[in-house]
């Protein structure tokens, strides 16, 4: 059965940069959508980045465009998210999730999108 399994998650100050990582496995992952979303304390779960397995394209709420980076390492079966110039506002726990779909409409922005959920890890930016 497919496996999420985020890590690097932590606490940083204002500024600051991390990378969570998310191990997946279970399966053969090409036509799947990766994808990150969060959820901050009191506040519904929402959409950050996302990565089309093959292919590679990459899509990013707006509130992290130009901060985020998304990638994926085929070979280590492999997501990441590179997080810099990070705000208190990013504080959150960010959960990895993988969708056999692809992206096209925006659809991969959605929570109910996602079929598969790692356990999340948690991120605190202090000012």
């Amino acid at each position: 059965h497919v496996q999420l399994v985020e890590s690097g998650g932590g606490l940083v100050q204002a500024g600051g940069s991390l990378r969570l990582s998310c191990a997946a496995s279970g399966r053969t992952f090409s036509g799947y959508t990766m994808g990150w979303l969060r959820r901050a304390p009191g506040k519904e779960r929402e959409f950050v980045a996302a990565i089309k397995w093959s292919g590679g394209n990459t899509y990013y709420a707006d509130s992290v465009k130009g901060r985020f980076t998304i990638s994926r390492d085929n070979a280590k079966n492999t997501v990441y998210l590179q997080m810099n110039s990070l705000k208190p506002e990013d504080t959150a726990v960010y959960y990895c999730a993988a969708a056999f779909n692809s992206c096209s409409g925006g659809g991969c922005y959605a929570y109910g999108f996602y079929d598969y959920w790692g356990q999340g890890t948690q991120v605190t930016v202090s000012f």
